[in-house]
């Protein structure tokens, strides 16, 4: 009988579980020495080749310690997001365009049982009483699942990756989604401790423009990292301090939220506070903090630079009940800089705007906009051409560039 490569998969997984012995533990080079006896003892029978004896191997080996079918997708560095709808229905997103898998779990346990193994694996909890669930892998790719009877069908698995070599500020140049001159521009912005907020619809590199803007921080200060499930990358910073939620238990208790550890970090003596994301309440404390010294990075999810800020008002009055015009005044004065992110018709992510915000000034909040991103038309690939332009307004506050000695840094950039 001839078996295609999901049956050999499943065929060998069950003859492997048959031989494991549930009093002994396994190490992974003790179950692959155990898969192996099991394809030998049986590869004359099922006519295997040796390429095919190396693919059930590894695929028999994924199924129980791994991401099952997923791994595969996993392993290829193309791939920047798997999605997968239930047990038939795997899709996956290369170079911005959506395709689907032809690989399919074995039954719907199998999918759930790698939903299980994800949320084990940092110490969260997922059931039909707790059907939602936010991790991250090992390699630090982000992980959303959803269970039924949320799900009205299937388990739900969301997996974004993240390069396996962290993304660097002359790459996204060379990949056109900053220029030169406005890399440097925020080079300098940074180290002077400007408050910057990144901005975005989903999928857009945040996170990842986040981690590239943090290789500007000086060394010797002390980062304090605050994030739902750790994903930041930041390197270089001897005195780095990475906090992380954690959800409630069985119970309902001991939950630790992102206004808990915004509140304690203030107490750990930072000079920067980088929130991963502000979504809800927590906007008010951290804006608070922002407005007490400090210095501070965080991400949101908005249509435009003026939408992020209409969004923090809303967050913010979730949290308190607070005036208006009082909101907008501590935004105002605890933002200094917006950065905004876009994927392009031609799925492309860039930089469309870096723009400053200004003093609360009758009961408004304007922008002063520096770089503004300018279509240019199509190449014949139907790639859009066009490029982040400065559009000569100069920076109005420059108290922290004065401070931190980097005055002279911004002249030829803003002429």
């Amino acid at each position: 009988m001839i078996l295609d490569r999901e049956q050999r998969r499943n065929r060998f997984r069950a003859l492997v579980l048959q031989r494991i012995d549930g009093s002994t533990e396994l190490d992974d080079n003790g179950l692959r020495l155990l898969i192996e006896n099991v394809i030998r003892a049986h590869c004359r029978k099922e006519s295997l080749t040796i390429g095919e004896r190396r693919e059930t191997k590894k695929d028999v080996f994924d199924s129980l310690r791994r991401l099952d079918v997923l791994q595969d997708l996993m392993e290829d560095g193309s791939i920047t997001e798997i999605m997968v709808n239930g047990p038939d229905h795997i899709f996956y997103e290369r170079e911005g365009q959506l395709y689907q898998s032809e690989r399919r779990f074995y039954d719907r346990k199998r999918l759930e049982d790698v939903i299980q193994k994800i949320a084990s694996g940092v110490n969260r909890v997922i059931n039909e009483a707790n059907p939602i669930v936010d991790a991250r892998l090992p390699d630090g790719s982000r992980v959303n699942a959803v269970l039924p009877p949320v799900s009205l069908s299937d388990a739900v698995l969301t997996i974004r990756k993240f390069p396996e070599e962290r993304i660097t500020m002359q790459q996204l140049i060379a990949m056109g989604s900053i220029t030169q001159e406005a890399a440097e521009y925020l080079k300098v912005l940074v180290r002077a401790g400007y408050n910057i907020f990144v901005s975005g619809g989903t999928g857009v590199g945040k996170t990842t423009f986040l981690n590239v803007l943090s290789d500007y921080i000086p060394p010797n200060e002390r980062i304090i990292t605050i994030e739902d499930s750790a994903e930041l990358q930041i390197k270089n910073i001897p005195n780095l301090v990475r906090l992380e939620v954690r959800n409630a238990n069985m119970e309902g208790n001991h939950a630790v939220t992102i206004r808990d550890l915004i509140k304690t970090s203030l107490r750990m003596r930072p000079n920067r506070i980088i929130v991963g994301e502000v979504r809800d309440a927590a906007s008010i404390d951290m804006v608070q903090s922002l407005n007490t010294g400090h210095c501070g990075m965080s991400t949101g999810h908005a249509n435009s630079p003026a939408d992020m800020l209409s969004r923090l008002e809303t967050m913010v009055l979730l949290g308190e009940e607070i005036p208006l015009l009082a909101i907008r005044k501590q935004i105002a004065s605890a933002i200094d800089i917006i950065i905004h992110l876009a994927r392009l018709r031609d799925k492309t992510r860039r930089v469309t705007e870096i723009v400053e915000v200004l003093s609360c000034t009758d009961g408004e909040i304007p922008l002063n906009p520096l770089f503004r991103f300018e279509e240019e038309g199509e190449d014949e690939n139907g790639r859009i051409l066009g490029r982040l332009r400065y559009l000569n307004n100069p920076l109005q506050s420059r108290g922290k560039l004065l401070a931190a000695g980097e005055e002279e840094c911004i002249p030829h950039i803003s002429e």
